[in-house]
This record gives structure tokens, sequence and C-alpha cells, in this order.
């Protein structure tokens, strides 16, 4: 937790036990709802896109620039060495460490597949050395932001489809996906996008959350799709060790840029404790992966 957070602590430990209790009885009604909606494909996207275009447009929040669970190294955390600004997003940044550790970057053409705020490509832009790295996402609003936010040479935001992607065959060596795809209305469309623009040899490395009972699915659209797996990790106790550690802060934004009538479903979207999202979590109803996979 950074200095700033800590003041933050202790000058408001009332409203944070307050939000606290607040997230029970709301958290999951809405997030229930959401998630029958999102069983049609066409209407999954369409939520989906209207969701990150609302975020991107209503917090353009300094702080916040990744928008996953995290990830903690277990037994003892790692020492990933960050900037003073992504400091208070070491979670979500040592996700994108964990998804494409044991890889070079340097000088390859790299791509992530729904970027959301930018922080993941701009991280990895930087600790990576990739001759180029660009993101793409699906809101236009969500990529307004990122290119205001991040202008360096050799990174670039654009809007495109996941399903559709709008680059050329065989474009990038590396393409990375890191929470995401569970937002898509069909995985073979975008495991099919994946492979089109990797080039030979290139890989693609994916992290993201399932129910429990579809991972075998999953794992079948990624070898039906001409992608060879190579790897994969469960780090659901990961995820949960950084949701935990995370929790406190994204209390104290939820208190200082919400109004109390979206507690409910903020909570759920971040996985607080106790909200819905983190129980599955929790008993493994839910379970996180990392997978990677080669093109021949």
């Amino acid at each position: 937790m950074t200095e700033s957070l800590r003041r933050d602590a202790r000058r408001s430990p009332r409203q944070l036990s307050s939000l606290r209790r607040a997230l029970g009885p709301k958290s999951g009604v809405l997030t229930s709802v959401f998630e029958l909606l999102c069983r049609f494909p066409v209407l999954k996207r369409l939520i989906w896109r209207r969701w990150y275009q609302f975020l991107a447009r209503r917090f353009d929040v300094p702080e916040w620039q990744t928008m996953n669970y995290g990830y903690c190294a277990l037994p003892f955390p790692e020492s990933l060495v960050l900037e003073p600004s992504e400091q208070s997003e070491r979670y979500g940044l040592q996700l994108y460490h964990a998804t494409t550790s044991g890889h070079s970057l340097q000088g390859k053409e790299v791509l992530e597949v729904g970027c959301g705020r930018g922080g993941g490509a701009a991280f990895l832009h930087r600790i990576g050395m990739p001759q180029s790295m660009t993101g793409v996402d699906f809101s236009a609003q969500a990529i307004a932001l990122c290119q205001a936010r991040y202008q360096r040479a050799g990174l670039r935001f654009v809007v495109g489809d996941a399903e559709k992607l709008p680059f050329p065959d065989t474009s990038f060596d590396f393409v990375v996906n890191v929470e995401s795809s569970h937002c898509y209305g069909s995985i073979p469309a975008f495991l099919s996008e994946v492979r089109r623009v990797l080039k030979p040899g290139g890989r693609f490395a994916c992290a993201d959350f399932r129910d429990a009972d579809k991972i075998a699915n999953w794992r079948v659209q990624m070898v039906s799709s001409g992608l060879r797996i190579v790897a994969e990790r469960e780090i659901t106790a990961n995820v949960l060790a950084a949701l935990d550690a995370h929790n406190e802060r994204k209390l104290m934004l939820m208190q200082k840029h919400l109004p109390k009538s979206l507690y409910g479903l903020f909570s759920d979207f971040a996985a607080v404790k106790g909200s819905l999202v983190y129980e599955t979590f929790r008993k493994r109803e839910m379970q996180y992966f990392l997978f990677e996979l080669e093109k021949d």
C-alpha cells in the first residue's frame, strides 16, 4: 500500500467499515441479471462494450491503470521493480508479468487484445522493449483514454473487435490476452483471429477465469483452434491472494469515486471480499488459469 493510501486508511476507518457493510446485501443481484443476459452472445458483446465505454468515460482516474484481479506470488510475494507511477497497480501488473514470464519480448511485434485502460500494454512496452506494442480494444472510449494517457514511440492503441482483428495475417510474434476473453461472444472466432495474426512459431499467452465446469470446454476450444497448448497453470490461489492484498485500496477508490447506488455492482466487478465473485473464487466454483499456446 502506498503512503497516500495509508493516510486515507487512517483518515476514514469508519467510512470503510460502513462501505464493507453496505456491500453485503446488495452484492450479487445485478451480477446475476448480468450473467443471465450474457448467455446470449450478441447481448454479451453489447453489454460488455457499453460497460467499458461507461467506465472509460466516467472514471478517468490516473491511479486506475489496469482492470484485472491481480496476481500475488506464493508463498512469498514477488518483488517486481515498478516505476513510482505503477506502484498503485502492483497486483494488476504482476498478473501481466506472470502471464508473459519466461519470454523475451525484446525486438518483437507484440499485440494485446482487450487492452482496457492501457496500463498493462504500457508496462509490457517498458519492461519488454518490443519492436512495437499494440493494444486493441472494442471500446472507443477506452482507446481514447489510452491514447491520451500513453504517448510513447513504439506504443499504439487502436479500436478493434477481438473476433475480427483489424490487422493483416502474420503481423505479430506474440499476442497477450489478460482477463478479457470471458467477455467475448465467440471464443472460437477469437482464437481463429489470434492464429491468423500470429507469425509461424508465434506465441499466445492468455490469463482468464471460467466456471469450474467450463474449464475443460475452454481447453477443447483452444486445441480446436489449431494452436498448440505448450503450458498451462492454475493460479486461483494467487488471484485470491492479490484480491485480499488489494481489497482496502478498492474500497477506498469506491468510496472516493462512486455513488452509493453503485457499490453493490462494483463490489462484484472488482471482486472485493465478501462479494459474489470473490466467493466463487474462494469456493473454487470459478477458477483462474494461465495458458500458453504456439502457432506451428
